[in-house]
């Protein structure tokens, strides 16, 4: 029984060691390791009593609670090198003795608040050379009494967990190098008592929030832990913010100043200390006032300049800073907005720009003008709705209005995105201070408001939607009676009218198009034909001038040398063979005589002949039908 209980056991025993990998038995511990092998996955049969486990340089993509389940006498687990995207929740949920954890060069892009969870002791965690560009606030909550070194270089974080990272009081290590952080809260390394090394290298950095934990650097022998800190690579701004890490003198760092352009590219170290300037807040323009209808969106706007750039802050018209509410939003770069005006939010507010050099305040005045309120209206406190003015219209568009049966109000000349809105001069002793136009339409349910001057009676809405209604009123706005009074509102009437349908562009574009084609070929043709009889009528003269009649000549006398002169002997009159009659069309005129071509061609040939035999011969014009003149010339 003996030798089958032996093999039992080598069985058993090459069970417990995954095929790639190789395991060590050191005294008590055990050690699987398994890099360079090209695993996809963790090997499922890895025995559960492992105490180092080393996985890098694999190919493994995910991790999960399957993976590492029932390793709770796990101590070192690396995982470097491979291609991990993603790790689920409570993965290393078992490894509670878990020491030390290795994630470096993989691709992680984000960390879950249960990512992490599980080793309660971790003490190293090595996450750098990942794609991490958020990390979940609570990632570090299991391990934040025991973790010693915290390595999150070189990846995409711009902001990092500041709370959980502040709250390690063990931590001796941190190195946020080669990320994309822009600031650092102020007092977030306060409670880092343990903090050797701080490295901030090579981030976005443009400032250092005063911090108790830098001055620890200063004096090497009387601080418990010197803190050895990094902050070259960023384009620091090296002004009076900056003026207290200056005073701490370390001359052997080179970090450099980026700007102002005074100091750029300078040795932070070698700039004296008075070079470390700023500039006091400038208000460079603002909103002087303001006139919004009451319900209107109130925008007041407030621009400084100074270095660094200063903090905006609004006051209200009760002495009461304006921060942001369901009503009212601040925007960092000094505007204000109002969502819906009302009453109480017409006074003077007060724009105040600060800065570390000092501040600096500018006044605007903001006028909220009421609206005419209805009886009947169901909104709280009696104020119009948004859409008050647009159901005004529509009740008067159905006849339900106290209007006269003339309109006060009238759109003419309405095309699909304009119309033109007339009025009357109204009663004449109510003084008038502006005119107000409002309007909206089917397809947005938005009040439009415009501003007309009171010596208008005109105005010519632009950019109107095609084919939709619109609901349109006139109110006339007379002045306050004295400088407590609100602005008095009086309607004038309402208007309903529909603009027109658009008419596609594509249309006009192929008529246009069409037209123009259509003139491109009656052109070419008629210059075609024309070129065409051109080159018939020169190909039909040529074809004349080379096919001419021969000539016959008669009564010719001969020349001797003195002898008497031989009598002519006489022949009888010969019919002349039939030739082929040619019209004298070519001349284009009249056709019964021979003019025109015939003529000049029957004169040249005469003139030749004259000058060779010495006897011109008349010619005549000969045949029926309008056929050419012919000139004969006998042959002696």
């Amino acid at each position: 029984m003996a030798p089958p209980l032996l093999l039992l056991l080598l069985a058993s025993g090459a069970a417990a060691c995954p095929l790639p990998c190789v395991c060590q038995n050191l005294s008590e511990s055990l050690s699987t390791l398994c890099a360079h092998r090209g695993l996809l996955f963790v090997p499922p049969n890895v025995d559960r009593r492992t105490v180092e486990l080393r996985l890098a340089d694999n190919f493994i993509q995910a991790l999960g609670p399957p993976d590492f389940r029932n390793m709770t006498g796990l101590v070192d687990l690396t995982l470097s090198r491979n291609a991990i995207t993603r790790i689920g929740a409570r993965a290393f949920g078992d490894l509670e003795s878990l020491r030390s954890l290795h994630l470096d060069g993989n691709r992680l892009v984000e960390l879950g608040t249960g990512s992490l969870r599980g080793p309660i002791n971790l003490q190293h965690l090595i996450l750098s050379g990942n794609q991490l560009g958020r990390i979940a606030p609570g990632a570090f909550d299991d391990f934040l009494d025991s973790l010693e070194d915290l390595d999150l270089s070189y990846n995409n974080l711009r902001q990092v967990p500041w709370a959980g990272i502040g709250a390690m009081p063990a931590l001796h290590t941190l190195n946020l190098d080669h990320n994309l952080i822009d600031a650092l809260p102020p007092g977030a390394f306060a409670q880092l008592s343990q903090l050797s090394r701080l490295d901030l290298t090579s981030n976005r950095l443009a400032t250092l929030a005063p911090d108790p934990l830098f001055s620890r650097g200063r004096d090497a022998e009387a601080s418990p832990a010197p803190l050895v800190l990094s902050f070259s690579g960023n384009p620091l701004h090296c002004n009076c913010e900056l003026l207290w890490l200056r005073r701490l003198a370390r001359p052997d760092d080179l970090e450099t100043c980026a700007s102002p352009p005074g100091l750029a590219g300078r040795y932070f170290w070698a700039v004296p200390e008075g070079e470390f300037s700023c500039e006091p807040p400038l208000i460079a323009r603002h909103t002087q006032r303001l006139w919004v209808l009451e319900g209107q969106r109130a925008t007041l706007r407030c621009r400084a300049l100074g270095d660094p750039v200063p903090t905006m802050h609004w006051v209200g018209p009760d002495d009461r800073l304006v921060g942001n509410s369901s009503r009212a939003r601040a925007f960092p770069n000094g505007t204000l907005e109002i969502g819906v005006t009302g009453s109480g939010d017409a006074g003077g507010y007060t724009c105040i720009a600060t800065n570390p050099a000092g501040e600096a305040t500018a006044h605007v005045e903001l006028r909220v003008l009421a609206l005419p309120h209805g009886g009947n209206s169901s909104t709280e406190g009696g104020r119009p709705g948004p859409s008050d003015i647009a159901a005004s219209a529509r009740t008067a568009a159905e006849g339900e209005g106290t209007l006269e049966s003339e309109p006060a109000v009238q759109v003419t000349e309405v095309t699909a995105t304009s119309g033109l809105v007339s009025w009357g001069p109204g009663r004449p002793a109510d003084p008038v201070w502006m005119f107000q136009i409002q309007y909206n339409s089917s397809e947005d349910e938005t009040l439009i408001y415009r501003i007309v001057p009171a010596s208008s009676h005109h105005f010519l809405l632009k950019h109107l939607v095609p084919g939709a209604d619109y609901d349109l009123c006139l109110l006339a706005l007379s002045p306050a009676a004295g400088p407590s009074d609100l602005t008095a509102t009086r309607l004038l009437g309402c208007a309903h009218f529909s603009t027109l349908p658009a008419t596609p562009l594509c249309h006009a574009l192929q008529a246009h198009v069409l037209g123009g084609t259509l003139t491109v070929a009656v052109g070419g043709v008629l210059v075609a034909a024309l070129l065409v009889f051109t080159v018939a009528l020169l190909v039909r003269g040529r074809g004349a001038g080379n096919g001419r009649l021969p000539l016959k000549l008669s009564h010719v006398q001969s020349q001797t040398n003195g002898g008497p002169s031989p009598t002519p002997k006489v022949h009888p009159p010969r019919s002349p063979p039939p030739r082929p009659q040619r019209s004298c069309s070519l001349d284009l005129g009249d056709t019964g005589g021979c003019y025109g071509y015939a003529r000049r061609l029957g004169g040249a040939w005469a003139r030749r002949s004259h000058s060779v035999h010495g006897g011109l011969l008349t010619a005549g014009c000969r045949g029926v039908g309008g056929s050419a003149e012919r000139l004969e010339e006998s042959v002696v």
